[in-house]
């Protein structure tokens, strides 16, 4: 901070230091200045406390992730935040008791609202995480009972937790406490975190409840982390919306569901196809001002007053929200057949030693699209798993794993080519794929 001062570096009109006692060179103190305010409003100075908020004027600029085209301004107010909060808060139950750890840039919308202003809003504390290797001890040593994340994280650990079991050949033990909870359950009987102690324990012994959001989250992984004594709810949202717009709550749960929609939001379905599958539109408060000096974007995303996501979905009878995935993602096929790339991603991605990888269409010289799949592998689990190190032996075993994923699915869907690569596919910083960016690198 003093080199910045001292250097003129940037345009910062002041540096605030949270550890030192007294101004110093330039730089200001926390504790000094919040001495200061203290003693301002002892003495009569309210103009603090009585300072109007414009809610409707922009308060925030944040940027949209730019998944699938240019990443675009959007600018949201102090009522756009608040009534998501508020909302946020309605569904989840965090309280002054709770530590969180934030892991996510909190540039980020979801991290911004969820994983910072929220805790704020209830009292909680939050705990920032020192790196992806720390998680674990992190978890430990600040007692986390809260974690917000992207799926691929929680996907990851659960893959992870998986093989530190069967290393320890009690997989077969786990599966039979799994079966035993599952019966109890059913009787209202909970005895997951006593017979998954030490599961519980190399997470830190205090997580109650996982957040999962950005993208759409692993059933298997959703199922897994829910019959082991963790709360995961899957939360929907964007940028746009200041972010969530639906969440699954303790209440309110229903597996590969994105949960339901908030009470301030109303939520259509745009051009519904035969199984009820169309674009998710949203109208309310928490629903951006608008693309910052965009008039041209601002006006393809608003139809009749609603937001259109560019997300498909549906809505069940009883009000739950699921995503099948980006309008601009799918692939559509001469015969008329919608090809959602993140259901066959996720499929693709349970195999052992797959990091990630991406489905897209590669043109035909008929018109058609033929399905493809770029996969990512890790070469330690190779050589541990399968005592694979050549490359093409790699590419034979990915490849015949791929044909038995394509066994699981109607002919249609098959995957008809397969890429292996060890390097990791192009992402935002919420781990999401720039699928457009990594489309123009392979073709």
């Amino acid at each position: 901070m003093k080199k910045l001062k001292s250097e003129g570096i940037g345009k910062l009109k002041y540096l605030i230091s949270m550890d030192l006692t007294t101004h110093e060179d330039g730089v200001y103190a926390i504790k000094e200045l919040v001495e200061k305010g203290k003693k301002l409003l002892e003495e009569g100075d309210r103009n603090f406390l009585d300072a109007e908020i414009n809610p409707d004027e922009m308060g925030i600029m944040l940027f949209t992730s730019g998944t699938t085209s240019a990443s675009k301004a959007v600018a949201l107010s102090h009522k756009n935040i608040c009534t998501n909060v508020m909302d946020i808060a309605s569904v989840l139950e965090v309280n002054e008791n709770d530590t969180m750890l934030s892991f996510l840039p909190i540039h980020h919308v979801f991290e911004c609202t969820v994983g910072f202003i929220y805790p704020l809003y209830k009292g909680a504390a939050v705990a920032y995480c020192e790196g992806i290797k720390h998680i674990a001890e992190n978890l430990k040593d600040y007692k986390i009972s809260v974690m917000i994340s992207v799926p691929v994280l929680f996907e990851n650990m659960y893959k992870k937790l998986m093989k530190a079991v069967e290393k320890q050949g009690k997989l077969e033990k786990l599966e039979k406490g799994r079966k035993i909870s599952n019966v109890l359950r059913k009787m209202h009987i909970d005895m997951r975190k006593k017979l998954f102690k030490e599961i519980h324990e190399k997470l830190g012994g205090n997580i109650r409840l996982f957040i999962s959001g950005a993208a759409a989250l692993d059933v298997e992984v959703e199922r897994g982390f829910n019959e082991l004594g963790f709360r995961i709810a899957q939360g929907y949202g964007l940028t746009e919306t200041s972010p969530v717009i639906s969440a699954g709550t303790d209440d309110h749960y229903r597996e590969g569901s994105i949960g339901q929609i908030f009470p301030s939001l109303d939520v259509r379905i745009g051009n519904p196809d035969a199984d009820g599958i169309g674009e998710i539109q949203v109208k309310g408060p928490s629903v951006m001002i608008g693309y910052y000096n965009n008039d041209e974007a601002n006006e393809k995303s608003f139809i009749d007053g609603y937001f259109r996501t560019g997300d498909l979905g549906r809505i069940d009878k009883d009000g739950y929200l699921y995503i099948s995935g980006r309008e601009k993602s799918v692939i559509v096929l001469k015969n008329g057949k919608n090809i959602f790339p993140e259901e066959l991603e996720s499929l693709v991605n349970r195999i052992e030693g797959v990091t990630e990888s991406m489905i897209y269409g590669k043109p035909e010289s008929d018109g058609d699209s033929k399905i493809c799949v770029k996969v990512v592998y890790d070469p330690e689990i190779m050589k541990e798993l399968y005592k694979l190190e050549n490359e093409v032996e790699i590419y034979e075993l990915i490849h015949s794993k791929v044909k038995e994923v394509n066994k699981k699915m109607p002919a249609y869907k098959y995957i008809r080519e397969v890429m292996v690569t060890t390097e990791p596919l192009i992402k935002t910083t919420t781990a999401k794929i720039k699928r457009h960016e990594e489309l123009a690198k392979i073709l």
